[in-house]
């Protein structure tokens, strides 16, 4: 197969410099005062009110919220190789099938990465999706996979980050599962171009960025709560000021929906769901202590409380992602044996060991957790220079998923020899969402308006996985 140099190959000053990767972004938690900024908006000028609001209305228009069904996204910054992973070539030659053994799974037949072996032990409650579409997929940002919409790439679309991501799609139309938590999390967002935000939809879709949890709910020096409420009591006394003059009570409503929002911010509910100091040592000591285990444990406990989706992103610098294994002469990616190598016996243990606690918890039928990058990786080894790495390949992808009440045990389409392109059974990013929208009670007529009031579709051209269903 001939490979196709990527457009966006990596040079020793790798093609993301321009988008200053190191440098903190967006409503990221990073400190007291930005805790306070993103997540009070100063008490005046909530957008979770919005949010609640829109909830309330679904339910009044008998759009019905069933469950406490949940997404837990294992967000694989920087694209997977699938050839070292799930999709494994062991019959090819060295330059394909890379430096790693294979070993046998739960399923018959079925052979995965030898640095899985968790994974390959309890496969049958795993599904392996092994001819995933991405070919309109990029990161930095990573913002296909997510939406879901072949348009949202902002490199080459202007108004590619206007796609909402399915988690907002999901917040707008649920929202959370119980009063007083957010309804999409994002936890270890290491750049805002890692995940997806509202768009379209506005900021009150957007996540709830969750880093620095112990920092979360401390308020600044000198702030306390009884001067919260005070603020908060003033500025209710405001828009008391102006219901008394609204005669369809709307100003009324919302006053509730504020009283909803603070909650969130300052109840007890939230604060306990991300205190995962409560958590049994046992518990704990379960899921380990690498950071990535850590907010897989805050993952459980978030959709436990009543957080609808929680998206972990899986990285540990702010560049284009950690899985993003260009060679060891391309830092700071490193390549297939120094780079991809120590990621997955953490990835295997964190992936496993969150799905049997759901289980064990009699979560794990309401919780799809899903594991995916934004693409694959080149078929031959050794490119842009490197004898170690691969490049992007947004050909075909493989990804995981577990959970969430669907049929598992199975592996679902299949790529060429080489593992470069689809052999059969394509599914694509549309039957992603689909997929996801269905088991969350989402309606596949859904819309949203654009900027110009257009009415566009939540689902382009996808349909629910038929063999999960």
């Amino acid at each position: 197969m001939v490979v196709p140099k990527s457009p966006h190959s990596h040079g020793r000053e790798h093609a993301f410099s321009f988008l200053n990767g190191r440098a903190r972004e967006g409503v990221g938690i990073f400190s007291r005062r930005s805790m306070l900024k993103a997540s009070l908006a100063g008490l005046t000028g909530l957008t979770l009110p919005d949010l609640l609001k829109a909830r309330a209305d679904a339910v009044k228009a008998g759009q019905s919220i069933r469950g406490n069904k949940s997404v837990i996204l294992l967000w694989m910054a920087g694209g997977p190789s699938h050839i070292d992973t799930w999709d494994v070539k062991p019959d090819m030659p060295s330059e394909i099938r890379g430096p790693f053994k294979t070993i046998p799974t739960k399923l018959a037949g079925v052979r995965i990465c030898e640095y899985l072996p968790k994974s390959a032990a309890m496969l049958d409650k795993f599904t392996l999706i092994r001819s995933v579409d991405c070919r309109e997929s990029n990161h930095q940002p990573n913002t296909v996979m997510q939406t879901a919409n072949l348009e949202a790439e902002p490199r080459i679309n202007p108004k590619g980050h206007q796609y909402p991501a399915i988690a907002s799609i999901v917040a707008k139309h649920r929202g959370a599962n119980q009063p007083g938590l957010p309804p999409y999390v994002a936890l270890n967002v290491k750049d805002k171009t890692h995940i997806a935000w509202g768009g379209y939809l506005g900021k009150a879709y957007d996540p709830f960025i969750g880093d620095n949890v112990s920092k979360l709910f401390q308020l600044p020096r000198g702030l306390t709560m009884e001067r919260l409420q005070t603020r908060k009591t003033l500025s209710q006394q405001m828009d008391k000021l102006r219901s008394d003059l609204d005669l369809n009570g709307s100003m009324e409503a919302m006053d509730r929906f504020g009283q909803q929002a603070f909650d969130i911010i300052a109840g007890e509910r939230a604060q306990k769901a991300f205190d995962v100091s409560s958590e049994p040592a046992r518990v704990v000591d379960r899921f380990g202590n690498h950071d990535w285990s850590r907010q897989a444990l805050l993952a459980r406990r978030l959709v436990e409380a009543g957080v609808s989706f929680v998206t972990i992103d899986l990285s540990q610098h702010s560049a284009s992602g950690t899985w993003d294994t260009h060679g060891d002469n391309i830092p700071p990616y490193g390549g297939i044996w120094n780079g991809l190598r120590p990621l997955l016996p953490v990835f295997d243990h964190l992936f496993t060991t969150l799905v049997s606690d759901l289980e064990e918890r009699g979560l794990l039928e309401d919780t799809l957790v899903v594991a995916m990058g934004e693409f694959g990786r080149t078929p031959k080894i050794g490119t842009q220079g490197s004898t170690d790495g691969r490049d992007h390949w947004p050909v075909v992808m493989s990804m995981a998923l577990a959970g969430g009440g669907l049929r598992h045990g199975q592996v679902i389409g299949s790529t060429e020899r080489d593992g470069g392109a689809i052999r059969e059974r394509p599914v694509t990013p549309g039957d992603i969402a689909a997929t996801i929208y269905h088991h969350m009670g989402v309606p596949m007529s859904a819309t949203y308006l654009d900027h110009q009031g257009r009415p566009r579709a939540i689902v382009d051209e996808g349909s629910p996985i038929r063999e999960l269903i």
